[in-house]
């Protein structure tokens, strides 16, 4: 899914994890309802393998718009920092390289956007 710039640099962190959140939810749902029709036999391997694939790029591009996003100040910068770790926590995950470069380059306090605005 991809979102014109313009667009997507209005839309501020908060809806950023809301959709985030909803994205996870939507996830876990998929998985477990196709779990339980993998269980039954009512697909093979290979459907819901494609499946699960589909149902987890919307959750990884709303990730990755919170990785990629800019801060306006020190409490957004600690609020993109602190919800990346409850999800990291949560998810018992981990950020690809890139993506850890990407937090740790749009977090820095001296380079806030909203400066720039």
């Amino acid at each position: 899914m991809t979102e014109d710039f313009g667009v997507e640099a209005a839309v501020s962190l908060d809806t950023m994890i809301e959709r985030h959140i909803a994205a996870l939810s939507a996830t876990s749902e998929a998985v477990h309802e196709w779990d339980e029709r993998r269980a039954a036999g009512d697909v093979t391997n290979v459907v819901y393998a494609k499946a699960l694939l589909e149902v987890t790029k919307e959750e990884e591009a709303a990730r990755l718009r919170i990785v990629n996003h800019w801060p306006c100040n020190d409490q957004q910068g600690c609020q993109k920092l602190t919800y990346l770790a409850a999800y990291l926590f949560a998810t018992r995950g981990s950020l690809k390289p890139e993506e850890m470069d990407a937090v740790l380059s749009t977090t820095e306090p001296v380079e806030w956007s909203c400066a720039l605005a």
